[in-house]
């Protein structure tokens, strides 16, 4: 019996791929009404809600109640599992996992390091190990080692979201709300961090194109394209500006709208690409 994969609700997906995780949610809070990610609120409902609130809503990390309880049935099936989860300098996701995996000899808990859908297809990677037949510990390890090759470049509207949330500092996010700036930023060390500012998204998008062309792309392991938002206009207009960066690689790019909880932090119109590095192009 191959490894199972046990996800955070933070961790995005594709869809193609969602049925062969075990989510544990965290919680979204509009006022005084709470939320739980992706079971009482869908994405699409949570975005409605995003446009018309007067108020920025809040989020709450899953606790060890939450994982001991998913623990108990991997358990109870004689089944192991690993546990991805957001990074730990973001959330404390990845501690409450590591006090309710205390427990249980048949789980082994990653901190991704990374976030979204640059956590996604760490977790996608995962699957791919375990159907190869990794057992538990080496597949924790080797988890721990692919994770510095994933990178995560995203375009927001505007940091004042994330800057609200606590997740970035404001001294940060000051330039970015001003004459059309459109912020492109990055996770570095667990952490994010902003990579450049550009004056429209057109240009916005150049900053994209020109990070992963830097990175090179490994398009032998997982890829992932993702949106927050009602509309995924502002995603299809990059995938058009971008085309020089796929076109003979991948056949179809796998887009996804992203999670309530990183809607909470990104905020509307955000564009995010996450990828394997090659270290190819210098």
């Amino acid at each position: 019996m191959s490894v199972k994969i046990i996800i955070d609700s933070t961790v995005d997906v594709s869809e193609k791929y969602s049925s062969e995780f075990t989510v544990v949610p965290l919680t979204v809070s509009f006022g005084e009404t709470d939320y739980i990610d992706g079971v009482t609120i869908d994405k699409q409902t949570f975005y409605e809600k995003l446009v018309t609130s007067k108020e920025l809503p809040k989020t709450s990390q899953a606790t060890p109640d939450a994982f001991i309880k998913v623990f108990k049935e991997f358990k109870d099936r004689g089944e192991e599992a690993v546990v991805i989860t957001v990074s730990s300098r973001l959330s404390g996701t990845y501690q409450s996992a590591c006090i309710a995996a205390e427990d249980f000899p048949n789980i082994r808990v990653v901190d991704s390091m990374n976030v979204s859908i640059a956590s996604g297809i760490l977790a996608e990677y995962a699957l791919r190990c375990a159907a190869e037949g990794m057992g538990l510990d080496e597949l924790a390890e080797h988890l721990t080692k692919k994770r510095d090759e994933v990178a995560l470049v995203a375009m927001v509207d505007t940091l004042e979201y994330l800057r609200k949330g606590g997740r970035i500092s404001g001294a940060a996010a000051l330039a970015g709300g001003v004459l059309n700036i459109k912020p492109v930023v990055t996770t570095r060390d667990g952490e994010l961090a902003v990579l450049g500012k550009a004056r429209g998204s057109k240009k916005a998008n150049n900053l994209l194109v020109e990070q992963i062309t830097r990175d090179g792309v490994n398009y032998s392991m997982p890829l992932q394209l993702g949106y927050t938002g009602l509309s995924d206009d502002m995603l299809q207009q990059y995938i058009e500006d971008s085309q020089a960066l796929w076109k003979g690689h991948v056949d179809t790019l796998d887009c996804v709208q992203l999670s309530s909880v990183i809607g909470t932090h990104a905020g509307p119109g955000a564009v995010a690409v996450a990828y394997f590095k090659s270290g190819a192009v210098k």
